[in-house]
């Protein structure tokens, strides 16, 4: 389907910075912000689900500090990348929308995990959470990744190791090492999608975020949230919650699990042809399955 266009953007300042935020759909049932992952990867890759703007819902996305059409700093160092300012960005970005008394979050991937310590807070106007592709804890995705690394080629395995251990993840082969996995457990669509190309343009274009927070890529974690968890504060969710996952997805079942085994109102949907975009390699499904938990929430 087509990307719906948006019916507004515009921008919000946080701190004397900018916050890139586009809306679409008209006014009608309670709006769902998303946000995107990486951390550092722009809102490009969740477009598609603008799509629940046509469900009589309004959907905001937008650019979190330091890549896409936000303000980039890339100048700042490990201290500045925090949760912690991605939590008040976000805050400041339901206040200055008007929508901080009513709405709903859906997070994927660094997205949900930043989703997972919003809602944590339990702020008064969150109605419903969207956990989607997320882990609950750092130590429990890279024990996930070990397990799809372990299953890739010998020969793919040997060349990321020798540049993870040489300190080369640039080089090319690095490079082409890491499509095999990303083609299996990040989006399974040939050719890629190009709002998910327009994402990883993004960060090789500004890699500062992303390199500081995660890494290299997707599995070779060894940035600030190396230790992240949330798994002990998750009995403090007190919305309603959607977990989202791929049967191929880098977010292992045993990464998600947690989320089901400790928030009091949660439910758990597997996309069965999807890896860790279910939002691009089932985009109709994927609509349908949280459209109904949004209205059911309402």
């Amino acid at each position: 389907m087509a990307i719906p266009e948006p019916n507004h953007t515009g921008t919000v300042d946080f701190n004397g910075w900018s916050t890139w935020y586009r809306i679409t759909g008209e006014p009608g049932k309670t709006p769902l912000v998303v946000l995107h992952g990486g951390p550092g990867a722009g809102h490009d890759y969740t477009l598609r689900i603008a799509g629940i703007g046509r469900q009589g819902r309004p959907v905001v996305h937008y650019d979190q500090l330091g890549i896409g059409r936000s303000t980039h700093l890339p100048d700042r160092g490990a201290d500045f990348w925090t949760v912690q300012l991605f939590l008040d960005e976000l805050d400041n970005l339901l206040k200055a929308l008007g929508i901080a008394d009513a709405y709903h979050v859906l997070g994927q991937s660094w997205g949900g995990m930043l989703a997972a310590e919003h809602a944590l807070r339990r702020p008064p106007g969150l109605r419903g959470l969207v956990i989607a592709n997320s882990p609950a804890s750092m130590e429990l995705w890279l024990s996930g990744a070990a397990g799809l690394r372990a299953a890739l080629p010998p020969e793919v395995q040997r060349t990321l190791l020798a540049h993870e251990d040489a300190g080369t993840t640039d080089h090319p082969d690095y490079h082409a090492a890491e499509q095999v996995f990303y083609e299996r457990h990040v989006c399974r669509l040939v050719p890629t999608p190009p709002e998910v190309q327009a994402t990883w343009d993004n960060i090789e274009a500004d890699p500062t975020v992303y390199h500081t927070m995660n890494g290299p890529n997707e599995f070779h974690v060894v940035g600030t949230l190396k230790n992240w968890s949330v798994i002990d504060r998750l009995h403090l969710v007190d919305v309603p919650t959607l977990l989202v996952s791929g049967r191929y997805d880098e977010a292992t079942p045993e990464t998600v699990r947690p989320f089901a085994d400790h928030i009091p109102d949660v439910r758990w949907h597997f996309f069965e042809h999807s890896s860790h975009m279910p939002h691009v390699e089932e985009e109709e499904l994927y609509l349908q399955v949280v459209g109904a938990f949004l209205d059911s929430t309402d």
